[in-house]
Order: structure tokens, then C-alpha cells, then sequence
């Protein structure tokens, strides 16, 4: 692996992109890789708040490496930053290529989520 995820080797989300998913450089769009982190990182965060969440912001996002069109994305999360009604969620992505015997960490990007009420208003996350 070129490059270990700092997050724990279970990953929240693997995912394989399709051929609609690729641009015209033969790489997956951004856009995709976006909206499969975020996927995840709601995971954790609905676990976490034992409920409702929404994402409110991306605080960093670094595309490091290409994702190729056969690779495997597995995404890693964990919880960086817990306040009152919100979590910030570290999202790393990891590609497993050339039937499995390389990976190499193409994403990252920091997410933050807010725990909702029946109103969609923000709420207390329960007690950790």
C-alpha cells in the first residue's frame, strides 16, 4: 500500500464504480467519489447521534490519486471532532487494484454532520 488511511481498517463502505461513473480522462468523477463519502460518513454519524443527521459542511477535501475504472473503493471513517450537536468525520479512500494486490489511498476529506430532530432542527447528540 502506498499510503495507510490514519482511520481504523474496517471499512464503513466498498464500493465498485461502474463505467457511468468514469470521465473523460478514464478516472471516476469527483462528484461520485463526493457522494460515496458521504454515504459513509452518514453511517457513522446516524450511528453516532442514534439518529437523524444532515451534512452541513466539507471542511477539507484532498484528491490525492486517480480512481481507476476496475478499482475497488473501500471507505475508513472516524470521528475527529464531537461537539454539541455535530460531528466531524474523517473520510478515507482506498483503492484495491490489480485484482487485489495493490492499494493505495486516493482520497481524504474531513465531514461534518449535524444530529436532527423530528423538525429537522438541529439537536443534542446523546451522551458518548
Amino acid at each position: 500500500m502506498t499510503d495507510k488511511p490514519d482511520c481504523p481498517r474496517d471499512p464503513i463502505l466498498r464500493v465498485v464504480p461502474r463505467p457511468a461513473d468514469i470521465n473523460a480522462n478514464g478516472h471516476i468523477f469527483g462528484g461520485w467519489v463526493l457522494s460515496q463519502m458521504d454515504i459513509a460518513g452518514g453511517i457513522v454519524a446516524g450511528r453516532e447521534a442514534q439518529g437523524a443527521v444532515a451534512t452541513v459542511a466539507i471542511e477539507t477535501m484532498e484528491f490525492i490519486a486517480p480512481i481507476l475504472l476496475r478499482d475497488i473503493i473501500s471507505i475508513y471513517a472516524h470521528i475527529e471532532r464531537r461537539g454539541r450537536t455535530s460531528l466531524a468525520i474523517r473520510l478515507e479512500v482506498v483503492a484495491t487494484r490489480d485484482g487485489g494486490r495493490t492499494e493505495e489511498k486516493v482520497t481524504e476529506g474531513v465531514f461534518t454532520f449535524v444530529a436532527l430532530d423530528e423538525n429537522h432542527r438541529p439537536r443534542p447528540l446523546p451522551a458518548p
